[in-house]
């Protein structure tokens, strides 16, 4: 599994990430008035993009199991770079 330190969060280009004052300011936000999302200019704009950070997403995921597997071989066995 991918450390979580490293990983890449690609799949939350929509929204947007508050500052740690925003966020402890969401805590008494009962209406949801601080709610930001980032926008695209159309629809399909905003389904190419997300399908785009789906697949790096996917990518991401096949290069993590890859390495684990490799780290797993042991080493007489593991392919050279």
């Amino acid at each position: 599994m991918t450390d979580p330190k490293k990983m890449k969060l690609r799949a939350f280009h929509l929204f947007a990430r508050p500052s740690a004052l925003e966020g402890m300011a969401r805590i008494l936000d009962f209406g949801g008035t601080l709610n930001e999302y980032n926008t695209a200019n159309s629809p399909r704009q905003a389904d190419t993009l997300a399908l785009w950070s789906d697949w790096l997403a996917v990518g991401d995921d096949m290069w993590s199991a890859i390495r684990t597997y490799e780290n797993a071989l042991p080493k007489h066995r593991r392919p050279t770079r």
